[in-house]
């Protein structure tokens, strides 16, 4: 959504973004180091822990969408029972390869599947036979790729790779969400652009586009 609607503010505006994506972790530590932007959009946990240091302009903060964690399949590929907890638990033990981020890589989607995966008591099996991706993307890739047999980070990251299936979110009490948030840094050169480059993220006209991209608008 930030590329696709980066690019019409570009040309509507005439201001030329230069995008920086990578895990919240990374982002996190070039943040703490020094590096600047204009405008900057985390997870929510992660802005509120770099807002309680005063880095942003107070008041600048603004919930972008909400995504959940979902599962899944190589296009075509039988699709696994997914409904309870412990059906899922199964499918990831029957699979022979299972995709996900890298925790190490600081993304939010890995640290929560690596903490629940010791949670269900199947973090050496699955371990074991893991296909890591530096992101959601890469994730999604080696499913499509068939490098994976299943594999799991948000739905959102899952929806614009062709060649997969998205089977569902996470079943029960194993559910997760993700709020993204945007916020202009109190260094920030150009508030102006940042302040408008997010009215355009959050126009209530293209909520619609938000949901097709597997995230419910945090706006109205």
């Amino acid at each position: 959504m930030v590329t696709a609607l980066g690019a019409e503010f570009e040309r509507e505006t005439g201001n030329k973004l230069n995008l920086n994506f990578d895990t919240v972790g990374s982002l996190l530590y070039r943040l703490k180091g020094g590096e600047t932007s204009d405008l900057v959009i985390l997870s929510a946990s992660a802005i509120e822990v770099l807002e309680k240091t005063g880095m942003f302009v107070p008041g600048s903060r603004t919930d972008l969408g909400r995504t959940v964690t979902g599962v899944a399949v190589k296009e075509g590929a039988e699709v696994p029972d997914i409904s309870t907890p412990e059906a899922f638990k199964q499918a990831l033990l029957k699979a022979r390869t299972v995709a996900y981020t890298d925790p190490k890589a600081g993304g939010s989607s890995g640290t929560f599947f690596a903490g629940l995966l010791e949670t269900l008591g199947i973090a050496d099996a699955i371990n074991k036979k893991a296909v890591l991706g530096k992101r959601g993307y890469d994730v999604a890739q080696s499913i499509a790729d068939c490098r994976a047999e299943i594999g799991t980070t948000f739905i959102s990251e899952l929806l614009p790779m062709k060649g997969l299936k998205v089977v569902g979110p996470l079943p029960g009490e194993l559910h997760n969400a993700n709020t993204y948030t945007a916020a202009i840094p109190a260094r920030s050169a150009s508030r102006e652009g940042a302040t408008a480059l997010v009215r355009k993220l959050t126009n209530p006209t293209i909520r619609e586009r938000w949901i097709a991209a597997g995230l419910e608008p945090a706006f109205r």
